[in-house]
């Protein structure tokens, strides 16, 4: 199944297989489970089929069966604005992609996207004319899980939780087996005919190391940002020939009717925020890494003849084997935190002002003021070198030996003891840490007294 998939690559062909849904056997009239699967060894491991209960999507589907929450349908988005709002995510978070690749591929194109609204641990994408809403949520415990939200007036049953059918996509192996759950925000050139020419992106996900010139292929991209080039609102004519991609950039619009492309009453907002977008990006790429190192970590133990290190609650409980088998993942997880590759911006970019607002107001701010989520959108997105995501459970949810790791390489690296972060200088890496200690303590809870 394809719920959720933000802009994945694969051949087009692929997604014209997708069929119709079928549903497991009713838990409630708030949320269902699909039918028990059989998969490989990390999916076992972690219990992936197990019932998701530590995520947002779940707690919203408690409220609602308590009788605490009852969402309110409207004839023009059906519940999603309702949906929006009980979830804590705000509309000015909308991001539009026209590309094929969703499970309702028939139902989009250039002039009828996919809207996608998020906040840091949920995902809700909705297409026009649909009866199902697509969802996405980080869950503590399991990783990205997937659900479908019936978007019809008093559906028997709301959220249905889905597996095989999303990790035929969904699994970083590509089989449903031995791989992990992960979700890409990725970038290709498309014709008229919305057939991928190119995939930017290649293998990997966009992350912070990627130009902005090559982000955004398949996207709708709003916002100002100078000299620099992107391939959002880009669709070559005809068959599509590559070296007409210039010719047919489109980019500093503040509005989708600049782009005089396709109609934006039908959706909450009439924007597609580049900042939104560049925040996505980040976001994806930590939360793939936790839900990896989940995954992973204890296979890797296990299969190297260490099980009872899964429960070791620091680095140096591990013995030197488990130590040098795990390392590698570690390093990706604190690069990550830390933005070590981050792309210096070519020109001053400047989004949503709303989206802004609401999400640099969402963190913890330390005595200055000052934010791990404030931005700096001149020459970096974020103005400090360490993710919000450090105060995120899932975050901090991870094996305690793995926190351990990152906290140390965190400190390390900030504290001017470990590699420059480039393009952050010596006076942001300090900034960072000092707001790291004086707020971490409320936020987080460390596993060893490393910290």
């Amino acid at each position: 199944m394809r719920t959720m998939k933000i802009h994945i690559s694969l051949a087009e062909t692929f997604g014209r297989l997708a069929v119709m849904l079928t549903f497991g056997l009713a838990l409630s009239p708030v949320v269902t489970a699909q039918t028990p699967g059989t998969f490989g060894n990390e999916y076992s491991i972690v219990g992936y089929n197990d019932e998701a209960t530590e995520n947002r999507i779940a707690r919203l589907a408690a409220r609602m069966a308590s009788g605490e929450v009852e969402l309110e349908y409207r004839e023009k988005r059906g519940y999603l604005d309702s949906l929006l709002e009980h979830l804590e995510i705000d509309p000015s978070s909308q991001t539009l992609v026209f590309s094929k690749t969703s499970l309702q591929y028939q139902l989009i194109d250039e002039k009828t996207p996919r809207g996608l609204f998020f906040n840091d641990d949920t995902y809700i994408g909705f297409v026009q004319n649909s009866q199902i809403v697509e969802v996405m949520a980080m869950d503590d415990k399991l990783g990205m899980v997937f659900y479908v939200f019936k978007n019809a007036p008093k559906p028997e049953e709301y959220f249905v939780r889905e597996t095989q059918r999303c990790l035929v996509c969904h699994d970083s192996a590509g089989t449903m087996g031995g791989g992990v759950p992960m979700v890409m925000a990725l970038s290709s050139i498309y014709n008229s005919s919305l057939i991928s020419k190119m995939d930017v992106s290649g293998a990997g996900n966009v992350e912070d190391k990627m130009p902005v010139r090559d982000r955004w292929g398949g996207w709708y991209v709003t916002g100002q940002h100078g000299s620099q080039t992107h391939l959002g609102n880009l669709i070559l004519p005809g068959a599509g020939d590559l070296t007409q991609v210039d010719e047919f950039r489109q980019g500093n619009v503040d509005s989708l009717e600049e782009l005089g492309m396709l109609d934006p009453s039908p959706y909450p907002g009439n924007t597609s925020d580049i900042t939104a977008l560049m925040i996505l990006e980040h976001q994806l790429t930590v939360q793939n890494l936790i839900t990896y190192i989940n995954f992973k970590a204890p296979a890797v133990l296990e299969r190297a003849g260490f099980p009872e290190a899964k429960a070791a609650n620091s680095w140096a409980e591990l013995p030197p084997k488990a130590q040098l088998s795990l390392t590698r993942m570690m390093d990706r997880m604190a690069g990550a935190m830390l933005m070590q590759e981050a792309a210096t911006l070519e020109d001053r970019i400047a989004g949503l002002p709303a989206y802004q607002s609401w999400f640099t107001s969402r963190g913890p701010s330390d005595s200055q003021g000052r934010s791990l989520r404030d931005l700096d959108l001149q020459n970096t997105l974020f103005r400090y070198p360490l993710s919000y995501l450090v105060y995120s459970p899932a975050f901090n949810a991870m094996p305690a030996y793995a926190k351990d790791y990152v906290y140390s390489k965190i400190r390390s690296e900030l504290s001017g003891n470990g590699e420059v972060s480039h393009p952050y200088d010596q006076e942001d890496r300090e900034a960072a840490l000092e707001i790291l200690e004086e707020t971490l303590g409320a936020n987080m809870s460390v596993a060893s007294g490393n910290w």
